[in-house]
């Protein structure tokens, strides 16, 4: 990391420096962005009290979802008299039976199929809508880091559940979210730990837990993980309901990350916990998130970062896993303030999409026009591409997701589409205007004002007003006779967008 861009220290940010860019970079960090009256309004709070307001998430009220928001019953096990039919089929060779089972179980996978759509829409509605940004923004963490993929499991209702897991855990407790998801069905049945037996036990769990999820690669043993593997035999579900199957069970004595006895799964998360490296491995993560890249190992990061990320940890440990006073202690440093940090994160593809449209109040449009566009950008929701979940950062851009970034800006925008327009697109018209109210608030007769208007809108927008950038838009507003009408400032809105910084937040 060069001069220009050291890091400040993990030290209190100031009242008197928590201005309009702070509070801009804090709504976008700590959640999907924020509109110009909101951005204001953080500024005006300073940090303390604006970092509470996202940090405390139960005090804002909004609806919990229901069990029964989707179909639980799609693919639910065969019965037992299913299974002797189908078993009696087979041996009497009767085929118009087993044909008839086998259609109902394509259907079953179709509708499916059809479920886990609408549970991808339903939670970019929820991500789009939300009075708790913050909560959201953390289901999406955990997401990513317990990856686990819809492709693998094809069963759409315990993504569901699994979902409901991480906003229940959100801003709690990371020992108790760990303690969880080893009783997770979807997290068993995508590292095949329902295959696991105690006579052959399924390693698959036990290693990614502590290689991905909890203290990373080099602090554990081969050991630990068969042992590991061990421990969670007899973890497993019967429909949508975790079991623990005794008699599946290896109860004999074992020995993981220092500790010994006829130690279960809790056992061995316990000794996951109590491992030094685990509150490291977990800042980390939270770094990468929230802050900016670092390597994975602390020899090639930037001291300043590892400080950082050390002193984070003893604060982890010490508050027993809590997540919060973690996100408060970062959200309130001159650190996450830094000139290295600020609009210097590619925003991910639901970044992207989600907070287009929660600061510039345009239409969502088509949910399934935009689902198919975070796709091509990378980031398919409920289908990350592996157990290690998206890599992020600079593997979202290349020259063809940076294409379909700014055609789907362009959309939400206008409604074009890259073949024809929207339907709706006329019933759907946005009205950029409502952005530029603050302004012509604040000074009388500035929303007319061309220059006036390209920095306030490149200072919301981008964070920052690039020379050259500010020079092409100035172009752009003499070309219109320095007029400022709906359809002027959504080009502005369309040029800005399409600039490399508003890939950055």
């Amino acid at each position: 990391m060069t001069t220009a861009t050291r890091l400040g220290p993990l030290t209190p940010i100031r009242d008197a420096d928590f201005g309009y860019e702070q509070a801009r970079h804090l709504l976008w960090r700590a959640g999907f962005g924020g509109s110009p009256e909101q951005i204001q309004t953080l500024s005006s709070w300073g940090p303390k009290r604006a970092v509470d307001h996202l940090l405390d998430v139960k005090e804002i009220a909004y609806d919990r979802p229901r069990a029964d928001a989707f179909d639980r019953d799609i693919m639910q096990p065969p019965t037992r008299q299913q299974r002797a039919a189908i078993a009696r089929a087979r041996r009497e060779r009767d085929e118009e039976v087993v044909a008839r089972f086998r259609a109902e179980r394509q259907d079953r996978q179709r509708r499916d199929r059809r479920q886990i759509r609408l549970i991808q829409r339903w939670w970019l509605t929820r991500m789009i809508e939300t009075p708790r940004p913050l909560e959201e923004k953390m289901v999406l963490f955990w997401h990513g880091h317990f990856a686990t993929s819809y492709r693998t499991i094809e069963n759409s209702y315990h993504m569901y559940l699994q979902n409901q897991l991480f906003r229940k855990h959100a801003l709690g407790n990371y020992g108790r979210l760990l303690h969880q998801i080893i009783r997770d069905p979807a997290m068993i049945a995508y590292l095949d730990n329902n295959d696991s037996r105690r006579n052959r036990p399924n390693e698959n769990l036990a290693r990614e837990i502590m290689e991905l999820f909890s203290l990373g690669v080099g602090n554990y043993t081969e050991k630990d993980i068969k042992e590991g593997a061990r421990a969670l035999t007899g973890y497993t579900f019967v429909d949508d309901e975790f079991t623990f199957q005794s008699r599946n069970h290896d109860d004999g004595p074992k020995s993981i990350l220092g500790r010994s006895g006829r130690m279960d799964g809790d056992d061995f998360v316990n000794a996951i916990l109590a491992r030094r490296a685990c509150s490291r491995h977990m800042c980390r993560k939270l770094y990468k998130f929230f802050v900016a890249a670092v390597p994975d190992s602390s020899r090639q990061t930037d001291p300043e970062a590892n400080s950082v990320i050390r002193s984070l940890a003893s604060l982890f440990a010490a508050r027993d896993y809590e997540i919060k006073p973690v996100l408060r202690k970062l959200f309130l440093s001159e650190h996450f303030y830094g000139p290295g940090v600020m609009n210097e994160q590619i925003k991910s593809p639901t970044e992207l999409t989600v907070g287009a449209i929660r600061t510039l109040n345009v239409p969502p449009r088509d949910l399934s026009i935009l689902l198919d566009a975070m796709d091509l950008m990378g980031q398919s929701v409920l289908f990350p591409p592996s157990v290690k979940g998206w890599d992020g950062g600079r593997s979202w851009i290349n020259t063809s997701t940076l294409f379909v970034r700014q055609n789907t800006l362009s959309y939400l925008l206008t409604g074009k589409k890259p073949a024809g327009y929207d339907a709706l697109a006329n019933l759907e018209k946005y009205d950029p205007m409502p952005l530029l109210s603050p302004l012509a608030r604040a000074t009388p007769g500035a929303d007319r004002d061309a220059a006036q208007v390209v920095d306030y809108l490149m200072r919301f927008t981008l964070g920052r007003t690039p020379p050259r950038a500010r020079k092409s838009l100035l172009a752009f507003m003499a070309e219109h006779d320095n007029r400022v009408t709906p359809e002027i400032a959504t080009g502005l809105l369309l040029l800005i967008t399409a600039m490399p910084e508003y890939q950055l937040c």
